[in-house]
Parts: structure tokens; C-alpha cells; sequence
């Protein structure tokens, strides 16, 4: 009887919430994108201006000088995971910009064993069919300058779309905004404000197959879950600054400081607000080859003595760009410092430009 419960405890784990905020809800959607940011350990809010600047920072994406493609895959727990991410992004004229973008999380394939053992009690191995949780996140992005030169503005409104077989379904909706300013000496800060309004998702929980478990265990899964789930704002600050040496070589170095407001094992936490920074540096010789590399996910980490280590995640990354195509790896799991979501991550991008 306890194999019963193996599927539905994603489904469990999920939605057993009551109509409150959670700390961590639509966790796909701060993975990240984009190679070259995840070489600098997310350190980009700043200085972002190209199709990605619609995950990043809305905002950058007044800088478009042409329509733009990007595609990334990665995997994860050892290909048991796929995440999948694609944009594309156009200036509309000379102060404004449009891009959207779509991201997939899933694991699919999953055994569903709820049927696993018969009415008589016996194991029947043909009655295991195979279903996929998944999760899905449409944005679109709009950016305008302002009259103040070197400041713009950008918003995101978000569709979320999350599936767990036949077991249960959601639809969630959500904005976020954002402002990026750059200086005539090449500083530039930036900020994202995530799911300002809080995004909200709405579950719709098959009771039949709930049924099929729900008293497979005396005193558990008696009632059905609650079907709300409320994903509380962050916020991302940036700093960065830009130099060119002897024409050919460019430095460019980004500090940001991730803000969630709760209490959780960041270097900097409060019972109000906990704060990890990142930082990032790209070299760059003729605007062709890049080298990256960045350090961040700062947390204070229990040991098994009770004591607080303090852990975080190094990143290396490496980039080619010729002509509109743009190629990037990154490497986020140096030495084992931590356990990293992603390891080896690939992105490509398109500046149609290439083919005028």
C-alpha cells in the first residue's frame, strides 16, 4: 500500500500550504538563463542589454540595436531533470522594446505506481504507467527610455503553468519591474524587482486520484490540500562599471546583492530580510573572446556539531562571438564547493543582423 503514495507525494509536497505566502514557490523561475550569466554567478543586472535582458532586467532590452534569438538547455540530478529556455526579443523604435521569452522545468517519465498492487493485495508490475511533472513560465517584456538620459524602465507580466500528470494543475500570474541607469563614464546600477504583486497560483486537484491514496495511510493525506500558493517579492541591486585597455581588451565587473525578504541561511539575514551577494567579472579581448568568472550563493551552512560554515558557489564561464552569433559555457560547480543546481550549461544567441 505504501508504494501508492510514491507518485502523489510531488503533488503533496507542492500544495500543502495554507493561503499564506511561501518561501520558496515557482523556484524554476530564479534558476537562471544564459550561459554567460551563470559564468558570472548572476551578476548581470546591471549591465544586461542584449534578448536575455527580459529574465535579467527588462529594462537592458532598450539597448537592442536588432530582433535577437536565444536558446539554452541544461540538465540536472544526472539528466533527470531537463530546463529548456527561449526568447526573443526587437526594439519597437528608437525608446521602446519588446521581447518574450518561455522556460520549462520537468522530469518526465516518472512511474506512477499508484496502481501498483491490485484489489486482492497482489504486485502487479503492468498496471505502472508513466506521467511527467512539468513547469512552465511565459514572459513578456516591454522597455522605454525616460527623459532622463541613461535611465529606462522595464515590466515583465508573467503567465505561470504547472503540471503534475494527471494528479493536479495550475495557473499562476504574476509582474515584476525594473530601472537601469548608465553614467557617460561607463557605471552602470540597476535594479529587478520579482513578482511585485506577489504571482499567485491556483491549483486544480484531481480528487479521484487523489482518493486512490488518501487513506493508504492512517492519519496522513485525510484531506485535500490547500490549492493557493503565493510567491513573496525579491529584489536584485547592481553595480557595475566597464574599461577598455589599449583598445583591444575590456574589463567589466558587476556587484549585486540578492534581497528576499525572510529569514533563510544567507551570509546577511534578518527576521525582515536576508541579502547574498554575487560578483562577476567578464574579460574580453576584441569583442570576440570572453572569459568569465564570479563567486556567489553565500549561505551559512549547519554542520552536524550545531557549528555555521560559511559555504558558497564559484562559477567560470567562456564565450565567442563572431559577427551575430554568440556561443557560451558555464561552469558553476568548481570543486565541489556546493551543491550546485546545474553544472555544465550551454546557450546560444542570435543577432539577426547577421543575416542583413
Amino acid at each position: 500500500m505504501k508504494a501508492r503514495l510514491l507518485s502523489f507525494l510531488l503533488l503533496t509536497a507542492s500544495l500543502t500550504i495554507a493561503q499564506t505566502t511561501r518561501k520558496y514557490s515557482n523556484e524554476f523561475m530564479n534558476i537562471g538563463v544564459d550561459a554567460a550569466a551563470l559564468g558570472l554567478s548572476n551578476a548581470t543586472v546591471a549591465r544586461t542589454n542584449d534578448v536575455n535582458a527580459g529574465y535579467w532586467n527588462p529594462s537592458g532590452l532598450i539597448h537592442l540595436e536588432d530582433n535577437q534569438l536565444a536558446l539554452m538547455h541544461s540538465s540536472y540530478f544526472a539528466n533527470i531533470a531537463n530546463y529548456d529556455y527561449a526568447a526573443f526579443a526587437m526594439p519597437l523604435d528608437d525608446q521602446s522594446a519588446f521581447g518574450v521569452s518561455l522556460i520549462r522545468f520537468a522530469v518526465d517519465d516518472i512511474l506512477d505506481t499508484t496502481q501498483l498492487i491490485d484489489e486482492q493485495g497482489n504486485i502487479n508490475y503492468d498496471r505502472i504507467s508513466l506521467f511527467s511533472t512539468a513547469d512552465y513560465g511565459v514572459t513578456f517584456s516591454y522597455a522605454r527610455d525616460l527623459p532622463i538620459q541613461g535611465l529606462s524602465y522595464g515590466v515583465n507580466a508573467k503567465i505561470i503553468r504547472r503540471i503534475i500528470g494527471d494528479f493536479a494543475k495550475s495557473w499562476g500570474f504574476g509582474l515584476d519591474a525594473a530601472i537601469q541607469f548608465e553614467t557617460e563614464n561607463n557605471w552602470r546600477f540597476g535594479v529587478m524587482a520579482r513578482d511585485i504583486t506577489t504571482t499567485f497560483n491556483a491549483w486544480t486537484i484531481n480528487e479521484d486520484e487523489f482518493a486512490k491514496v488518501q487513506n493508504a495511510v492512517e492519519g496522513q493525506n485525510q484531506e485535500l490540500p490547500e490549492t493557493t500558493e503565493i510567491t513573496i517579492p525579491k529584489l536584485q541591486i547592481g553595480i557595475a562599471k566597464s574599461y577598455r585597455f589599449h583598445y583591444d581588451y575590456t574589463l567589466d565587473a558587476e556587484l549585486d546583492l540578492n534581497v528576499r525578504f525572510e529569514e533563510n541561511n544567507d551570509v546577511i539575514s534578518t527576521s525582515f530580510v536576508s541579502i547574498n551577494p554575487a560578483l562577476g567579472f567578464q574579460f574580453g579581448y576584441i569583442d570576440m573572446i570572453y572569459l568569465r568568472t564570479g563567486v556567489g550563493n553565500f549561505q551559512n551552512e549547519l554542520q552536524i556539531d550545531n557549528s555555521e560554515d560559511l559555504t558558497f558557489q564559484p562559477s567560470f564561464g567562456v564565450g565567442f562571438k563572431y559577427k551575430g552569433i554568440h556561443v557560451d559555457y558555464a561552469f558553476t560547480d568548481i570543486g565541489d564547493q556546493s551543491v550546485a543546481l546545474y553544472s555544465n550549461v550551454f546557450s546560444l544567441k542570435l543577432d539577426f543582423s547577421v543575416f542583413r
